[in-house]
This record gives structure tokens, sequence and C-alpha cells, in this order.
């Protein structure tokens, strides 16, 4: 049997540059999707999964993240006092729903970089990398889609899904065998080809489970164009000593760390909000062509 998956590494030290002026002073994760920030949903998918340790690697800046995970007591004790059980409840939840670690990226040296910083809290063990830009909508937790297939083959498992045309060089590309509808056996990546080069239309996207020799390969992979280590580079060098898999999830991805993407996502949800889609959707139904 393969060994459980009980941790999953949030990667969240980045600068958040595509938002800028918003995430000047504030982090990127916690900007609000309706009424969660974004972190928050990719946790609560993780935490569905079956995770039960969150790691999240922050830097400069990012104090509010852990903040938001940690009991407030005066909050508390506030809609305590008003009688807000059903706020009170909500807020509790946040600081109850898994066992939160943090650790520290002091610079932005790219994503294979701020895995590695969770190498001593993640230990000899498999885990996740979950990536809050990325706010996958499903049934079953994205991440629980990959989790069936490790337990299956008892190997590193990326997420996938198809892009068109040009979107193609936004992401890690992957050329692969398809062994069953919606999995596949991966044959080589490329991060961020030109569209002519790209081996598929098969895109990575941000969620990851890897195994723990990863580390030793990050070590050992030289940085990129820009000074970056990706983390992809480091899977492909993994990728010649033991076999990886991708699955194609069901469900929707959207790109929160875009601004349109976040305005989509927005929209989107807002619809589904019990609370809000009602009068959200006689709102929208009003606007009128500019």
């Amino acid at each position: 049997m393969p060994q459980r998956v009980r941790k999953a590494v949030f990667p969240a030290a980045g600068l958040g540059t595509r938002f800028l002026p918003a995430t000047k002073a504030s982090p990127k994760e916690m900007l609000s999707l309706v009424d969660k920030p974004l972190i928050q949903y990719v946790v609560e998918e993780a935490v569905a999964s079956g995770i039960e340790s969150v790691i999240i690697v922050t830097g400069r800046g990012k104090s509010a993240i852990e903040d938001h995970f940690d009991v407030s007591f005066e909050l508390e004790a506030v809609l305590r006092e008003r009688g807000r059980e059903a706020d009170l409840a909500l807020v509790r939840e946040i600081s109850d729903m898994a066992r939160v670690s943090y650790v520290r990226q002091r610079e932005a040296l790219g994503l294979g970089h701020a895995i590695l910083q969770a190498r001593d809290l993640v230990g000899d063990e498999p885990f996740a990398v979950m990536l809050s830009d990325d706010i996958i909508d499903s049934k079953t937790p994205a991440l629980r889609q990959l989790l069936d297939v490790y337990e299956k083959y008892d190997a590193p498992v990326l997420a996938t899904m198809q892009v068109e045309g040009k979107e193609i060089s936004r992401f890690g590309a992957l050329d692969v065998d398809e062994i069953q509808d919606g999995v596949y056996r991966i044959k080589d990546m490329v991060e961020k080809p030109l569209p002519a080069d790209a081996p598929s239309n098969l895109a990575i996207i941000g969620r990851y489970i890897l195994t723990p020799d990863i580390f030793d390969e990050i070590t050992k992979t030289a940085p990129g164009a820009i000074g970056e280590i990706q983390i992809t580079d480091a899977m492909r060098g993994l990728l010649r000593k033991r076999d990886f898999y991708a699955v194609r999830f069901e469900g929707t991805r959207y790109d929160a760390g875009d601004k349109l993407g976040f305005l989509i996502a927005t929209v989107e949800f807002g619809l589904k909000h019990k609370d809000l889609a009602p009068e959200f959707r006689q709102y929208l139904k009003s606007l009128k062509p500019s």
C-alpha cells in the first residue's frame, strides 16, 4: 500500500504583481472571492480531500494569512457578547479547520524554491502541493481525484486540463500516453513552451502529489532565465528515475491569479451563493450593454 498523504504545502510567498496596486501591502492569497479569501477555498479543498496538516510557505508582508487561520479571541468575544452565534461558529470553524504550520521563503525564487522551504516540515512523506491561484469548483474535490490515482499507482500525480491555442505557453505542457479515461502516464513535460513546441494541449494545473525525493531534485535544478527554480524542471529530472501520472480532473478551474479570471470567478461564485444569488442574478439581468 502506498504511504498515506497527510500533508499539503501551500506556496504563498509570491509578490502578487499581477494584482498591483491591491497587493502592494496585502497578500494576493487574501483577496476575497465573494466572502472568503482565495487561500481558504484551497485549504477547504485539502481538508475535504483528507489532508490533516497544512504547511503554508509565506514571506514578508504575509502575516494576514497567519492571522486568518489563527484564533481571534477579541473578535470571538465581541460576537459572543452580541449573541451572533452563527458568525462566531463561522470564524471558529476557520481556526479549527486544520493543523497549520508556517515557513518563510526569504526571497521569491520560484515555485520549486518555495516548495523546498517546506522540506523539514514535510519530512520523508509524500505530500500535496496546492496553489491558491487555481480555484477548482468540482463535485469531488480536485485533490481527492489526484489522491485516488496516487493510491492506485503509488507515484507522483499532477492535475491537468486541456487549453486552447497560444494559452499553452502560460503553463507547463505534458507529453503523455493515456492509460485510462482522463488518466495519463507522463513521458515528458516542458515549462511554458512556445505553442509550436508544445507536446500537447494538456497543461499542468496547480495541484500536485509529490514524493519526498523531489527535494533532492530541486536542489540540483539550475535557476531559469529569470533566476527562478521551476518545479516543472525538477519534476522533469525526477521523471527520468520514476513514473509520473496526470489526471484530467473533473470540474471548472478559475485562474484567480489573473484580474479577468478573478472577476469571472467572482461572478460565478456570486451566482452560487445561497444568500446573494437571487438579488445578484437580478442585478446582472438589469445591466444594459454600454
